[in-house]
């Protein structure tokens, strides 16, 4: 597939309908460490989440008999809510399920926007399995979170919107859960400029698809509760984030709960941005590993804001 046209044209297809996020310099971290560090506020993006991206250019390429009918998906919050998002904008009935112990903020969400939710379960990868068994049962679409061409292509539109902002980045931080958004986001810039380096970020918690590339396989690997719950639970055996994970990101970078609380801390005081868990661990990476790119251009997608209450409190605890 040639991504980096895919992504191009999702740009395009996109583009009345959602918003092209601001890059705005990290005094705070650049001065820190003698850098040009760049945060790409997706926090800002419709829904508030990257995730519109991807469920956005999904939609669009159904056809309006397609859309008419309906579709289906599976998410812990952000991905339903910015499929929601999109099918109230086309005139589509969407149909969430959830894990119980979905963030009930997050959920909310999803239900504001018009969308029906059904809970099941509590593994990402369970819930995925019905959402997709009930749309083929029932003939209706059904919008994978990150195994689909058109939704990679569409998280991919952040790379595009990047390298126009900031033609000289050298090194870009992205959060890694079923890896949509590092996927699509490498698959442009790799094809478009190679010496880019892209780090994946993961929760120490759940880590999936770091050790999953780590092994040459996709692992069935339990998760642990993280603050990070957008990126949290396992992946789709033969997904297609994986191979495009495998080989075109650069670095895996681990961090723990207490790390992802204190760059969230980090963020609220010194950007006075309000991000979430998902967000802070791509800042916590860079953190860990920021003496390595004094006097590098450096991108960090903060890929969503949508944080409620109780993990807020809860991630300032123990910051």
């Amino acid at each position: 597939m040639n991504w980096e046209q895919a992504v191009l044209e999702a740009r395009e297809r996109i583009r009345p309908h959602l918003r092209q996020t601001y890059l705005q310099r990290s005094d705070w971290l650049s001065d820190r460490f003698e850098a040009e560090v760049y945060f790409k506020l997706e926090n800002l993006q419709v829904t508030g989440s990257f995730k519109a991206r991807g469920a956005t250019n999904k939609l669009l390429t159904l056809s309006p008999r397609e859309r008419a009918r309906g579709v289906v998906t599976a998410s812990t919050g952000n991905h339903g809510a910015a499929v929601a998002q999109a099918g109230r904008a086309l005139g589509c009935p969407v149909l969430v399920f959830c894990p119980q112990d979905a963030d009930q903020s997050k959920v909310a969400a999803i239900v504001r926007r018009g969308a029906n939710v059904r809970y099941h379960g509590h593994d990402c990868v369970e819930v995925e399995r019905l959402a997709r068994r009930y749309a083929e049962e029932e003939a209706l679409t059904y919008v994978p979170p990150y195994n689909d061409p058109q939704v990679i292509a569409g998280q991919g539109t952040i790379g595009a919107e990047l390298l126009d902002q900031m033609p000289d980045v050298d090194a870009v931080f992205a959060s890694v859960g079923g890896g949509g958004l590092i996927a699509g986001i490498a698959a442009y810039l790799k094809a478009a400029k190679p010496s880019v380096k892209v780090v994946g970020c993961t929760p120490e918690n759940s880590q999936v698809m770091h050790q999953s590339v780590a092994a040459g396989e996709v692992l069935d690997l339990p998760s642990q509760a993280t603050l990070s719950d957008g990126t949290a639970g396992g992946l789709e055996n033969g997904t297609m984030t994986f191979p495009l994970c495998r080989d075109l990101v650069d670095d895996w970078l681990t961090v723990d709960e207490r790390e992802i609380a204190s760059a969230l801390r980090g963020v609220l005081d010194q950007e006075h941005l309000l991000v979430e868990g998902a967000a802070a661990v791509s800042v916590a990476a860079f953190l860990r590993v920021a003496e390595q790119y004094r006097g590098q251009h450096v991108a960090i997608v903060i890929c969503g804001g949508n944080i409620g209450l109780e993990t807020l409190r809860r991630a300032l605890d123990l910051a």
